[in-house]
């Protein structure tokens, strides 16, 4: 580079044979003193040396030489000035180039460096070179940094030392060396060619937007040092980072040309601030819509507050992606999950509060809640300190009163829960190795569609997923894999959660999940759980199972099919109800089960697939279907497929409705069930009166509440052994179970016949 050539400046003064009216004894600013026509300097017209030259006589502490024209010095550019003086007579003086900088409004720019080094003339007639670089970065062999304020100057030389000597001064050159201090004059800016200063102190702000602004597509260089940004940079070009960076939290470094996590990590020279500051300048730009890990993996110490790294933003809701790489969790205190044991009064009126709590400010907002009466993933979603009050995710079931309540805050990789509102964010191929230390995601307290596709949650301590509030709306969870770390514990002693969702309209799609104590609880409606292999066992014989999908809401208005549950159980609750009475609604309704692969092995013989456990009274099914599903028990066969836990209360099967249980098939299965139920009943004496049983067939032990039909298999005989052809009528809910019914024919009959049973109506 040379603005020689490419810009046309002129940077040599005139000679000094033009005239001395344009060389000052002062500072070279306008209305300064000259040397023209003084006594002290004359030119010399046929010097050997020097041809034509400046003979001066020093008089002053400091004999000033500076050219009157500004000579400009642009960003980015570096100037060498050069003089050959030799001393004629008198006292031997020290030369050095000197210089005044000026800004763009023609002021003193303070502060800056104006002399170069200093040389001593030790003999007579021998001409001797002083030189120094000026420019606007400081970089080695630099002699005048001036930063970006200075745009031109006034150059020429200083003689200090003893007065009274006569020296000549051949003319002063100025040249462009900025080539010298480029590695690659065509590609590369180098920000310190711009005034940035690598000391970790000064602000470099304006020099980094100078390089940017001066870059005209070529790649920006950051050298080794230490950069202190104050202020928001946006490059518009691309960077290559030697040193590092530092800037305060709520300040953004927006790379629009080289919008990756390589980048930031190599920007701030540690992979989680890189992290930290990639991710807050996604929620920042309109130019990108995902953060590349570019398959690196991330080391993260401590739990990143989301929310926190972007400052500027408590909520948003433009479609934001993290992709293709991996976060790992490192060992250290900073995972140890808090547990607090504090009093606090509930209401069932108000069910989703806490009140009068006491030490809320030690509180967390999204602590898991545990106590008398609590149900499973009960968090604390919001607090008033001042009312002493928690607002919770969902209602307690029977903890209506003043008792003690647990408060576990569990520690997350990454905790959105700092955002008021997040919606539309995913995570695309990204593995949260959690390694046993902390849990991975902990979702915002408000949003929809928030999205995994194709990640693995792996190892985490306590929980996968965690929703705190509604940040679960819609969550889309495909294709991904949870490994437990869990596998090497029994059943009993396992405590991890993949996810639980409280809103509406989850999606858990072609997922693997190893060995957790539950899979998923869904509270919300409108689910679809489809394609999924989810699998909790140990190799204890007979031993018991977990629930691998919990739905917690009666009307759930789900979808469960194509899903391989192994060694695990589907459970339908009601335990997030404040009064789980049944007193009106729906009750537990809308639920569809169909064309699922149900397997165990080695459990006890009381363990079933499919489980509805109320916690109040007064239930019943209302528009349930499970259909298409393959039982199997292996190593020991198990009582029935279905069941009601009635440690809390039992349904009411005289109001089961619209209930089909069919197509399904049974192996290792002691009572295979289904409704409609074709039995075949044979009638070898004589009867009125013929009693058919179910034999304990119907769904979940239900009431055998409707009969479809009754046909006969051959003829129907009476007592003389005539062929009779009557038509009878029907007893339903028969017997001490309820679960027979009697056919009714006007006189004494044998005969077989098939009947079909429901258990609704």
């Amino acid at each position: 580079m040379n603005k020689v050539i490419t810009a046309g400046l002129q940077l040599t003064p005139p000679e000094f044979e033009a005239g001395l009216d344009v060389w000052s004894s002062g500072d070279g600013t306008p209305g300064s003193d000259t040397y023209d026509g003084v006594a002290n300097a004359a030119i010399v017209v046929a010097d050997a040396d020097f041809a034509g030259c400046l003979e001066l006589q020093k008089l002053e502490a400091t004999q000033k030489l500076r050219y009157m024209g500004k000579t400009p010095l642009l960003p980015g550019c570096y100037l060498q000035v050069k003089a050959r003086i030799k001393a004629v007579s008198g006292a031997l003086p020290t030369v050095r180039i000197a210089a005044w900088a000026g800004d763009s409004s023609d002021s003193h720019v303070p502060g800056v460096i104006e002399v170069g080094s200093s040389t001593t003339l030790t003999a007579y007639g021998r001409a001797v070179e002083v030189s120094a670089i000026v420019g606007t970065g400081s970089r080695a062999g630099v002699d005048m940094p001036w930063g970006l304020a200075a745009v031109y100057g006034h150059f020429g030389l200083d003689l200090i030392g003893p007065n009274g000597g006569v020296v000549r001064i051949d003319d002063i050159e100025i040249t462009d060396l900025t080539s010298a201090f480029l590695r690659d004059m065509i590609s590369l800016v180098d920000v310190t060619d711009f005034g940035a200063i690598g000391d970790d102190v000064t602000d470099n702000t304006a020099a980094f937007e100078a390089a940017d602004a001066a870059a005209a597509g070529r790649q920006i260089l950051v050298p080794a040092g230490q950069y202190f940004l104050a202020q928001t940079v946006s490059f518009n070009h691309p960077v290559q980072f030697e040193g590092s960076l530092r800037m305060p939290v709520d300040k953004m470094l927006l790379l629009r040309k080289n919008f990756d996590f390589p980048s930031y990590a190599a920007a701030f020279g540690n992979e989680e601030e890189g992290f930290k500051k990639g991710f807050q300048a996604l929620l920042n730009s309109a130019d990108h819509e995902s953060l590349d890990l570019a398959g690196r993996m991330v080391t993260v110490t401590a739990p990143i507050d989301m929310q926190a790294a972007v400052p500027n933003r408590s909520s948003y809701s433009t479609r934001r992606v993290i992709r293709n790489g991996q976060l790992a969790a490192s060992g250290g205190a900073a995972w140890d999950t808090e547990t607090w044991t504090e009093q606090a009064t509930y209401d069932p009126n108000d069910p989703r509060k806490l009140k009068s709590v006491s030490n809320i400010a030690n509180i967390p907002v999204g602590a898991l809640v545990e106590g008398a009466g609590v149900g499973r993933e009960i968090y604390v979603r919001s607090k008033n300190t001042g009312a002493g009050e928690i607002t919770l995710n969902a209602p307690l079931f029977d903890a209506a009163g003043t008792q003690v309540f647990t408060f576990k805050d569990f520690k997350y990789m990454l905790d959105f829960s700092g955002f008021s509102a997040l919606s539309k964010f995913g995570m695309t191929e990204v593995e949260l190795q959690c390694n046993s230390h902390c849990s991975a995601l902990r979702l915002p307290s408000a949003g929809t569609v928030f999205s995994l596709d194709h990640c693995f949650i792996s190892r985490p301590k306590d929980r996968g997923i965690t929703s705190i509030g509604s940040g679960c709306q819609g969550i889309l969870v495909d294709h991904c894999q949870f490994l437990s770390a869990e596998e090497a514990e029994d059943v009993p002693d396992r405590s991890s959660v993949g996810i639980n969702v409280n809103a509406n309209d989850a999606k858990l799609r072609n997922n693997r999940v190893t060995k957790f104590r539950h899979f998923a609880l869904l509270a919300g409606a409108n689910n679809t759980i489809t394609g999924n292999h989810f699998f909790q066992g140990d190799s204890i014989a007979g031993g018991v199972r977990t629930a691998g999908l919990i739905l917690a809401s009666t009307y759930c208005a789900s979808t469960v099919s194509d899903n391989y549950v192994d060694n695990c159980f589907i459970e339908w609750t009601n335990e997030q109800d404040p009064t789980p009475n049944f007193s009106s609604g729906f009750s537990f309704s809308a639920l569809s089960i169909s064309d699922n692969v149900f397997l165990s092995s080695d459990v006890a013989p009381w363990f079933s697939y499919v489980v509805i456990k109320p916690y109040g009274t007064g239930h019943f099914l209302n528009g349930v279907s499970i259909s298409g599903n393959k039982f199997r028990s292996i190593n020991g066969n198990i009582d029935r497929a279905e069941r009601v836990d009635t440690s809390f209360s039992d349904l009411d099967f005289s109001r089961s409705k619209t209930v089909f249980f069919e197509g399904n098939t049974f192996h290792g299965i002691s009572t295979a069930v289904a409704s409609p139920l074709r039995i075949r009943h044979e009638q070898a004496t004589d009867a009125t009166t013929w009693t058919v049983s179910t034999a304990g067939a119907m769904p979940f032990q239900g009431r055998a509440r409707a009969v479809d039909a009754v046909v006969a298999i051959g003829p129907m005989r009476n007592s003389s052994g005539t062929y009779r052809y009557p038509r009878p009528w029907v007893q339903l809910e028969q017997g001490s179970n309820r679960d027979e019914v009697k056919l009714n024919w006007g006189e004494a009959l044998r005969g077989e016949v098939q009947v079909v049973v429901r258990v609704d109506k």
